[in-house]
């Protein structure tokens, strides 16, 4: 998966603030440039980051998603195996990351909202998700994707909710090559969302601005962000400005084509990792000595860890590989098609390194060799083939829908029955009453929307719901997309 990579350099310093701020219970709801977070609590180490460079299926050896995301595309696990909750107050949270660049802010604002919901409603089983209500969603988003609807009608919703939610915005100036005067009106997105901010009489955010390579300032909001989110319930956006993007916006382009000698210098001087370091070395943390010897030593690991995960991954494939080529040269020799099977194996043992879809084309072409004939050596390669792309099926293409017991399928349908004496009632009296039995029932549900609460739905299907179960399960919200 390295044709294309996008990684978050010169954004490091902020996401190590954050990291401290973050508690057992919280979530993450972030993008694809938060790497440095994820390995600074540990959910992240350098081996499981190449293993999803080469894309491997093993989640054990990848656990973001088992090869199937992005690169730089995170998560943690929220099931056991068996489909049953973990006990998320007792682990650091991520939502998987999605790619559209502001597709993880209203998954934040839902986050945030259980915290809410959690403290304020009585009668919910929350041993394994909150305790009283303290979780945080943490959002991370860059600032040119601050342009999009997404972004807006999310910070919008919780100002108005008041949840629990902090939100970074990490502002390099850029937009890829398009600097912020094209996409970002006065060229400061805080700026903009002051109106935003809470007052004695209203309520609202509390916006704090800092610059991204000031590590003693970082510290100092995250930890006031955390504590006003966690106690008070108030969203806190934090504007962490002036920083850099040193490799360029992906692996796919250099900045030094769209920015200017003084933008590059200005970026070298303001790199958050040299600034950290300096700030080290100024507070006598460590010397300049006890420095190198770290660098290379982190160099050095992710060196090994590249390799091992490399080889990690090519293990099983060449193991295959060699099966595949004993089973071809034996089902080759007796076979009047001997030449064609061999260019075939022979074209396989060049290939040094060999993807699953090598594997599968070579298998298929020499069967397709062998039509016709009828030799246990053909029925063995038969045999592979199948296992091979059983397995394969099952690596890229299980638990697209649930596979747990209480999958959906499992659940046997109940038919309605009527009787001559059944009421002709209209159809939105039959949905209502359902939804009453559903409240009645699952005390975690909840319904919200534009006029479902007061008037319980413009068409009347939740009448009522709203006296009956309160404003928390049954709510009123603004127009949202």
């Amino acid at each position: 998966q390295a044709k294309f990579g996008i990684f978050g350099d010169g954004k490091e310093l902020p996401q190590l603030a954050m990291a401290r701020s973050f508690k057992n219970g919280d979530f993450r709801s972030g993008y694809y440039r938060d790497q440095t977070f994820m390995m600074a609590l540990g959910l992240l180490h350098p081996k499981e980051f190449f293993h999803a460079l080469y894309a491997t299926t093993d989640i054990e050896k990848e656990p973001m998603s088992a090869g199937r995301q992005m690169g730089g595309h995170f998560l943690t696990h929220s099931l056991n195996a068996d489909g049953s909750w973990k006990d998320l107050t007792k682990q650091k949270n991520s939502s998987a990351d999605i790619s559209c660049t502001a597709g993880q802010m209203p998954r934040l604002l839902g986050l945030a909202q259980a915290s809410k919901v959690y403290r304020n409603q009585k009668g919910l089983d929350s041993a394994k998700f909150s305790v009283n209500g303290n979780e945080i969603a943490w959002g991370t988003i860059g600032n040119a994707s601050t342009s999009e609807g997404m972004f807006f009608e999310t910070i919008n919703a919780a100002g108005v909710l008041q949840v629990p939610m902090v939100i970074s915005i990490w502002d390099d100036e850029y937009g890829i090559s398009v600097p912020a005067k094209f996409h970002t009106t006065k060229e400061d997105i805080s700026e903009i969302l002051s109106g935003f901010q809470r007052t004695e009489d209203n309520s609202g955010y509390e916006i704090l601005k800092v610059n991204g390579w000031d590590y003693t300032a970082l510290m100092h909001a995250y930890e006031n962000a955390a504590d006003i989110a966690r106690q008070e319930h108030v969203p806190v956006l934090i504007h962490v400005k002036e920083l850099t993007q040193p490799q360029g916006h992906s692996t796919s382009g250099s900045h030094e084509r769209y920015k200017d000698n003084e933008r590059l210098e200005w970026e070298r001087d303001h790199d958050c990792n040299k600034r950290f370091k300096e700030w080290i070395l100024e507070s006598g943390i460590a010397t300049t000595e006890e420095l190198a010897t770290i660098e290379k030593r982190i160099k050095r690991t992710v060196r090994e860890a590249k390799k091992e995960a490399w080889d990690e991954y090519l293990k099983t494939l060449l193991s295959n590989k060699t099966i595949l080529v004993n089973l071809i040269d034996k089902v080759a020799a007796t076979s009047p098609n001997k030449n064609f099977l061999n260019k075939l194996k022979n074209d396989l043992i060049a290939t040094e390194e060999p993807v699953r879809k090598d594997l599968a084309i070579t298998a298929r072409k020499s069967l397709r060799y062998l039509i016709g004939e009828n030799t246990p050596e053909k029925q063995d390669l038969i045999n592979w083939t199948t296992n091979f792309l059983a397995e394969a099926q099952e690596k890229y293409s299980s638990h697209l829908y649930s596979e747990n017991d209480s999958k959906a399928s499992n659940i046997t349908a109940i038919n309605p029955s009527y009787n001559d004496d059944s009421e002709l009632v209209d159809g939105r009296v039959i949905l209502r009453d359902n939804f009453d039995k559903l409240f009645e029932k699952y005390p975690n549900t909840l319904i919200f929307g534009e006029d479902t609460g007061a008037i319980g739905d413009v068409n009347q299907g939740l009448e009522g719901m709203q006296q009956k179960y309160g404003k928390i399960r049954v709510a009123d919200t603004g127009i949202r997309e």
